[in-house]
């Protein structure tokens, strides 16, 4: 059904005569009489009958037009949301890894409510794989992912990216270990024969782990996999083996970090839509605040 139909019936059921409806809505009389009959063809059943000179709404035009309000009131609240010169209003879901929702979301979320009280956020935390996997089904409406300069991601071509910052990462070890100075294949080397801690939920790490390796002539052997850092840090302490952690992360008394350069191991984050919709005003909000987020 076509709105500006609804529209013409619904100003009939409040103004009782076409010539009204005309002179509201800025056209003629014909006008509003053609495409009421319309309307009624489109519907399969009679919307006014005659009433001497006038007409009024039968039975079924009455509930029509009872529906046109709650039609036409959805139809102007999905523009207003859709107009980018509208002040944003919405909840955007979004999936993020556990960094991100720390140093990046949460202070959105404050910002949010300083700048637009109307936009609100929904928060998953999700690996990489996970948080891609939540975008393609469109089940949150960005997501904040990460790779590592040594082992790049290939993202889909109906998502956009935008790089959110950057991060130095270190090998944390028990603290104490002298593992002397020199290049991280130097550095990596000493740790030959150790065991490895890797994520339990992404693959990233592991593969800077095993590129690193390699360019100290060995293959490591991962034994240990778990999801959270603060766990890592605990099994290194521990002495089950040595892992990736972020350079600026404040450590354990057990740990210490082990700087790694030529060639450094950075983490890259990043912002990802689906292609088209980063216009949608609450995102944009939200996509404008996490462009002076940073995760050091």
């Amino acid at each position: 059904m076509d709105p500006r139909r609804l529209e013409m019936l619904l100003q009939l059921s409040r103004l009782g005569s076409m010539r009204e409806v005309a002179e509201a809505l800025g056209t003629t009389t014909s006008t509003v009489s053609q495409q009421i009959a319309a309307l009624a063809r489109e519907v399969g059943t009679p919307l006014v009958e005659p009433v001497g000179r006038r007409v009024r709404l039968t039975p079924a035009g009455r509930r029509l037009a009872d529906h046109a309000v709650t039609v036409l009131a959805a139809l102007e609240e999905a523009r207003l949301d859709l107009d980018p010169s509208a002040e944003p209003a919405g909840t955007v879901r979004v999936a993020a890894f556990a960094t991100a929702v720390r140093r990046a979301l949460l202070p959105v979320v404050a910002q949010l409510a300083e700048r637009h009280a109307g936009v609100g956020l929904c928060i998953h935390e999700h690996e990489p794989a996970e948080a891609l996997q939540l975008l393609a089904s469109d089940d949150v409406d960005l997501a904040l992912t990460y790779d590592y300069d040594l082992a790049p991601a290939t993202f889909d071509p109906t998502v956009v990216t935008a790089p959110l910052g950057t991060a130095a990462w270190a090998l944390g070890v028990p603290a104490g270990v002298d593992a002397g100075a020199g290049s991280a294949r130097a550095v990596v080397g000493r740790f030959r024969e150790v065991d490895w801690i890797v994520n339990s939920r992404n693959t990233a790490d592991e593969e800077v782990v095993r590129i690193l390796a390699s360019l100290a002539g060995f293959a490591p052997h991962v034994a240990h996999r778990a999801d959270s850092l603060d766990l890592v840090q605990d099994m290194v302490a521990a002495g089950l083996g040595v892992g990736l952690l972020p350079a600026d992360q404040p450590t354990i008394r057990q740990v210490a970090l082990l700087p790694l350069h030529q060639p450094d191991v950075t983490l890259r984050a990043y912002a990802v839509t689906r292609r088209g919709r980063a216009a949608w005003p609450p995102l944009a909000a939200v996509l404008r605040l996490l462009e002076g987020a940073t995760l050091t």
